[in-house]
């Protein structure tokens, strides 16, 4: 006679789906080879796995109950009257950690079920102490890069993920899509973390990780931002920088600046324009809604000079 897959999991052929789902729970974590060394544990292991690979399927299940594990691995002849073709043969995979895995939605179930307190066990599932508990996944980070322009106006940027959804039978799972909206706040620095609790893969035994989105600038062709400035830099000629000149600037909401700069500019020498930076957030910390704009100067130097020009610039200014 062939393997009775009930008498493998210690229930009876009127057994229920979920009194199936109960039976292998038990036995695979009495079993499973890094809980149990015993001679013969992990044969045992792989049999249980089999016998609910079959039983958990319906269409396995049926033909076992009706033509036994002979019939199910050699295939059974189709239609009621038996004249169409033959099923094909079931053959279990033989990886009875990847049932283990799917079953318990994780590849370290162990570190979920263990709660050491006072030198004692505290296992899950109705376990020793019987909490059940379950542990939250480490959050998914995901970096948001945005432009200075969406950052000072604000704007709603759609993500779309795919994740791991539990199916109603509580124990496989299928890939779906979801699409998270994000509201961005204008004058949002970077680093700041928008987080959608819950909304990473499902486990039957693990709670979904949270999902954060962390926000970075985007290089910018005309600004760089530093905190609630902007930092901008006018390149100028050397004559420019000794009897000024005017920066005109384009700014992120479109206005043309034209900043006169009388002072003699030196090396490091930066003008400030107040209330020309990024929005602000939160502008009751600071008591300002904006901030400032900052000038710095990159002074190109001519490569030569006639004599007649030297002669001019050692009257002017020696």
């Amino acid at each position: 006679m062939g393997v009775d897959y009930y008498n493998v999991l210690d229930t009876t052929h009127s057994a229920t789906n979920d009194e199936i789902k109960r039976a292998y729970r038990k036995l695979a974590l009495k079993y499973h080879p890094e809980r149990n060394s015993e001679e013969g544990a992990a044969e045992k292991f792989r049999q249980i796995a089999e016998a609910y690979d079959v039983l958990s399927d319906n269409r396995k299940k049926a033909v076992f109950d009706q033509f036994g594990e002979e019939g199910l691995k050699q295939g059974v002849p189709e239609g009621q009257d038996h004249t169409e073709a033959w099923t094909q043969g079931y053959t279990f995979h033989n990886e009875p950690l990847k049932v283990f895995t799917e079953f318990f939605g994780g590849q370290n179930p162990f570190a979920e079920w263990y709660d050491r307190r006072d030198g004692e066990l505290d296992m899950g599932f109705g376990g020793l102490h019987g909490r059940g508990r379950k542990q939250q996944d480490s959050p998914i980070e995901r970096d948001l890069y945005l432009t200075l322009e969406e950052i000072y106006h604000g704007c709603i940027k759609k993500m779309k993920i795919s994740r791991r959804v539990m199916n109603e039978d509580g124990h496989t799972s299928s890939i779906r899509d979801k699409i998270l909206t994000i509201t961005v706040k204008p004058g949002w620095k970077a680093g700041t973390k928008i987080t959608f609790p819950k909304e990473g893969d499902q486990g039957p035994n693990t709670v979904p990780a949270d999902i954060v989105f962390i926000l970075k600038d985007k290089p910018h062709p005309r600004f760089e931002r530093v905190g609630n400035d902007l930092i901008y830099t006018a390149t100028i000629q050397l004559g420019e920088a000794l009897t000024g000149c005017n920066v005109s600037i384009q700014t992120l909401d479109n206005r043309e600046l034209n900043i006169p700069v009388n002072e003699i500019i030196t090396h490091g020498y930066q003008k400030k324009v107040l209330n020309e930076g990024m929005k602000i957030s939160n502008p009751r910390d600071s008591g300002k809604v904006v901030g400032d704009l900052f000038i710095k100067f990159n002074i190109v130097f001519p490569q030569s000079l006639t004599p007649d020009k030297k002669q001019l610039i050692k009257a002017a200014l020696l």
